[in-house]
C-alpha cells in the first residue's frame, strides 16, 4: 500500500512575506507621511526665520535711520526685504520702527501705518514671540524694569498659514507658523 502524502501547512512558508508586508506597510506609510508633514512644517519655519533674520540684519546695519524722519522709509525697506525673501505673497507680517512708523504686509502687499513722532523716543519693549508691548517712552539709557536699558528698537513679526496633516509638532498654533524678532538698534 502506498501512502499519500498530504501537504503540511505548518512547514509551507509561501505567502508569509506577503502577509507580513500587509501588516507592516500601513505603519511605514503613516511614519513616512508624518516625516514629510514634519519636514513641511520645519521648512516653513526656517523660511520665516530667514526672512526675519534678513530684516533684522538690515535694521542693525541701518540703525541710524531709527528716527521720526527716516523711520517710515526704514520700515518700508525692511518690509520689502521680508516680503520678497521667498516670493511676494509667501507670508504676512508687521514691521514697527520704535513704536512709530510701521508697515503691514498682507497677501504680498505692503501698507504703511503708524505715526513717526514716537520713533525719536526710547522704550523698554516687553513680550515674547509675536506679542510685543512698547510701554511708555523712557529716557535713553535708563534701566528697564525687566532688565536691560531703554533704547530704540525695531520689531519684525512674520506669519504664514499652514495646515499640518498631523498635530503640528508644537510649532503650529491656530494653523499659523510665526517668527519674530525685536532688534535693539541703539
Amino acid at each position: 500500500m502506498s501512502r499519500v502524502r498530504r501537504p503540511s501547512f505548518r512547514r509551507d512558508r509561501r505567502g508569509a512575506a506577503a502577509v507580513e508586508f500587509a501588516l507592516i506597510a500601513p505603519i511605514f506609510c503613516i511614519l513616512f507621511a508624518a516625516a514629510v508633514d514634519f519636514g513641511g512644517v520645519l521648512h516653513t519655519q526656517l523660511k520665516l526665520d530667514a526672512a526675519v533674520a534678513a530684516g533684522a540684519n538690515y535694521a542693525q546695519v541701518n540703525a541710524a535711520n531709527v528716527s521720526a524722519a527716516n523711520g517710515a522709509a526704514l520700515a518700508g525697506n525692511i518690509a520689502s526685504i521680508v516680503r520678497t525673501s521667498d516670493g511676494a505673497a509667501y507670508a504676512d507680517g508687521l514691521v514697527v520702527v520704535n513704536n512709530g512708523p510701521g508697515v503691514t504686509i498682507s497677501g504680498g502687499t505692503a501698507s504703511p501705518g503708524g505715526t513717526p513722532g514716537p520713533a525719536d523716543a526710547c522704550y523698554c519693549p516687553t513680550g515674547s514671540g509675536t506679542a510685543f508691548a512698547w510701554g511708555s517712552a523712557t529716557p535713553c539709557g535708563a534701566a528697564c524694569p525687566g532688565g536691560g536699558v531703554a533704547g530704540k528698537f525695531v520689531t519684525i513679526t512674520v506669519t504664514r498659514l499652514y495646515n499640518p496633516v498631523f498635530s503640528g509638532y508644537g510649532m503650529v498654533a491656530d494653523h499659523t507658523i510665526r517668527a519674530s524678532a525685536a532688534v535693539e538698534t541703539q
